[in-house]
Parts: structure tokens; sequence; C-alpha cells
């Protein structure tokens, strides 16, 4: 793919690195370096580019042609990314998102800034999808839908139709999320959660480990010598 723009990406960790690869291989984005905090700033280069502290970006990358994409996860319930987001916007850079060329997205989807949709993401019509917001791989977003700014939404996650998931809110693996349902914001629903009802403020949805069976596997299946 042509690359006609230039992008820096704030953080170094694991999300950092896929946000490379994407940006690099399925958009028209050339990153051309990274930048973090000069608190945590443990190495000068990542993939043959620079790291720079993120208090000097401006003597390494330009705003007038570089645009930037905060790879940041979930912490602090999503506090961290929209704060680094809103530091590095105030600075005059322009925030990039990335969609990729395997996700479904309706042509009427309302889409806000500095969001990041994966693969094999599903966005239904009239869904509204605000400032911030990642969509790891494999969800459905049901028609009619909103999901609010700086809301990170897992994988296999199913939000149903006419819902509206609030504000900073974590939505983890597997989780279920029925019809006409308004998630409170700053909620958590931990993996494979199922939400049947419209959920106050600051709401946290804890999901039960499987327990361990007294008796092994082998022995279940009746192997012999095990």
């Amino acid at each position: 793919m042509m690359k006609t723009k230039r992008l820096f990406i704030v953080g170094d960790s694991a999300f950092a690195e896929i946000a490379y690869e994407y940006f690099m291989a399925d958009s028209d984005y050339e990153v051309v370096g990274f930048a973090v905090e000069a608190a945590y700033l443990k190495q000068s280069e990542l993939f043959g580019l620079p790291v720079v502290p993120l208090e000097q970006v401006g003597q390494h990358f330009q705003p007038e042609d570089t645009e930037f994409y905060a790879a940041i996860v979930y912490s602090q319930l999503n506090r961290l990314r929209h704060r680094l987001y809103t530091e590095v916007k105030a600075l005059g850079y322009r925030p990039a998102s990335y969609i990729s060329s395997r996700a479904f997205v309706w042509r009427n989807v309302a889409l806000g800034e500095h969001c990041f949709i994966f693969e094999d993401n599903t966005v239904q019509p009239f869904v509204t999808i605000g400032d911030n917001v990642v969509l790891w791989s494999g969800n459905h977003i049901g028609h009619h839908s909103r999901v609010e700014d700086n809301c990170f939404i897992s994988s296999h996650v199913v939000i149903s139709g006419f819902c509206n998931i609030g504000c900073n809110s974590f939505l983890g693996v597997n989780a279920t999320i029925a019809n006409n349902i308004t998630v409170g914001a700053d909620n958590w629903v931990g993996p494979s959660a199922t939400i049947m009802k419209d959920t106050d403020k600051g709401a946290f949805f804890r999901t039960v480990h499987s327990e361990v069976a007294k008796i092994s596997a082998p022995r279940f299946f009746r192997i012999a010598g095990e």
C-alpha cells in the first residue's frame, strides 16, 4: 500500500508493536518512530526506528506532517490512553485511526477520532463509535448502538441492537450485552459476562472461574497408563 502519511506511535509495549505492524502492512501511514514518557523510557530503538522521550517529541516529529496514535490498552480504566491522546493532541498533532481492511464497517457508521478497529469486527448500520475507542478482533456491534468515548472492547464481544456503552468502559472477552441495554460509564464487564439489564455507573462485573475437577482428564477419558 502506498504510504502518503507519516505517523509516530505513543508507547513501546506489545500494543505499540501490534499497532506498528497493522499501520505498516494495512494503511497509508508510514510509522517513523515511537514516543514514551521519559520516566518509562527503557530503549532507544524499536523496529529500527527511534524511541524518543514524549516530552521532547517536537524535536523529532513535526505536527505539520506527522500524525500520532497512542497505543495504550485499558490501563487505569482507559484513563492512561485518554490522557496521552489528549496531551499529544494538545501539542498540535492530529490523531490517527486504523480500520482493518478485514473489518466490516457499514457505510453510515459514525466513527470518532483516534480509534483502532481490528480484523473481523462487524459494525452494523447506524452505529456510533466515539473518540479513542479500541475494538479488538472479532466483535459484533449491533445496529443503532453507541459506544461512547474511551471504551475498550476486547475480543468476541456481542453488543446487540440499540445498546449504549458508557464512556471509559471495558468489555471482556466473550461478554454479551442484550438488546436495548445501557451500560453505565466506567463499567468493567468481565470475560463471558452476560448483561441483561441496564447497569449503574462504575459497576464491576466479575466472572466465575471454572473449577478444577477432582478427576484428571486422562482418567476421565480412560487413557491407559495414565
